[in-house]
């Protein structure tokens, strides 16, 4: 696999057209499972194939239980410089609900360990919603978090997949369901005390200290180029849309043959406007009138008159050029956002 991605690393290093690279990200899964030492070849192959700026967001996604000391002494030395860690609580029971295999004490050690090892700009995953918790452990879990002067959070309402285990244990009564006005009142709490903490609530489910916003993360949802390597990586190059297989197998064979093996998506100019007003509302910059203007007269029409009744209910504002979601709007914005999507 190792082998696999970095070939493709080398037949994709044209599709950024020579762009420099402001972030680099090792997600989807858990890349922390690698050896520091293949972690480096990817890194040595990224540096051999592409521009990279001097002060780019290199970020490790990795959960409580593989950040040991040694592998964070290891980690210190390379050129990662952001750690995503996957806490999602501080309470065992939380944990076990959410079928994760570290423990609260695991969490806050691995975060103290970080920071120990010259890891300060860490970004930590909490879930919120789940029926173990109540709002007075909630707030404690913040608490928590700006106790150990994390920079960035991001945080997610507790949602049961179709084909899950959850949704089994759910529908055999195993489980308790999401109770969704709880998750309504810690969303409200979560926006609340982040606020006070001097955090920036600057996209949907994600808060961070000034100067601590995610780079990769913003650049995505300004809807900038990005290439992803890897079985099932996502690119998108401003006009079309290209996803690797996702079968691992198949993925490696095609490498070995120096092919690539995805698919393409031509964006229309519905898609291209779909996905602005998907990833700009999820954002407190919000979506820009005169960015809505170069799809048309037709197209910024309905954008407006389909805008008109989330204002009167308050669940979004205008300011200057930009139209924003409120905080109100903000926990509903998949139901608005879907509103206003040319189909």
């Amino acid at each position: 696999m190792i082998a696999a991605i970095m070939t493709e690393i080398e037949l994709q290093k044209d599709y950024l057209n020579g762009l420099p690279l402001q972030s680099i990200y090792f997600g989807g899964g858990t890349p922390s499972v690698l050896e520091t030492a293949e972690i480096q070849q990817l890194l040595n192959q990224i540096y051999k194939f592409h521009q990279v700026l001097p002060d780019a967001e290199i970020t490790l996604e990795t959960n409580p239980d593989d950040l040991t000391e040694t592998k964070l002494q290891q980690l210190s030395e390379t050129s990662i410089n952001r750690l995503s860690i996957g806490v999602q609580s501080f309470f065992d029971a939380d944990l076990k609900y959410m079928n994760r295999a570290h423990d609260a004490s695991e969490a806050i050690n691995c975060i103290k360990t970080a920071q120990k090892y010259g890891f300060h700009n860490l970004t930590i995953d909490l879930i919120y919603g789940t029926p173990t918790m109540n709002n007075e452990q909630w707030n404690a879990n913040l608490q928590t978090i700006f106790d150990l002067n994390v920079s960035h959070v991001s945080c997610y309402c507790l949602t049961v997949e179709p084909k899950t285990a959850l949704e089994h244990f759910v529908k055999t009564g195993k489980s308790e369901p999401v109770d969704e006005n709880q998750a309504a009142e810690q969303f409200e709490i979560l926006v609340q005390k982040m606020t006070e903490n001097g955090f920036d609530h600057y996209e949907i489910s994600n808060f961070a200290k000034p100067d601590f916003y995610a780079v990769h993360n913003s650049n995505y949802w300004k809807g900038k180029n990005y290439l992803g390597v890897g079985p099932s990586a996502h690119s998108f190059n401003g006009e079309t849309r290209q996803w690797n297989i996702p079968h691992n197998q198949q993925y490696i064979n095609s490498l070995v043959q120096n092919e690539l093996n995805f698919e393409l998506e031509n964006l229309s100019e519905n898609n291209k406007f779909n996905e602005y007003i998907m990833t700009g509302f999820r954002t407190k910059w919000g979506v820009d009138l005169s960015k809505i203007e170069t799809f048309g007269e037709e197209i910024q029409q309905h954008f407006i008159e389909k805008c008109q009744p989330f204002f009167e209910n308050k669940t979004m504002i205008q300011t200057e050029n930009h139209f924003i979601l409120t905080s109100k709007g903000r926990f509903l914005s998949d139901g608005i956002i879907s509103e206003l999507f040319l189909v």
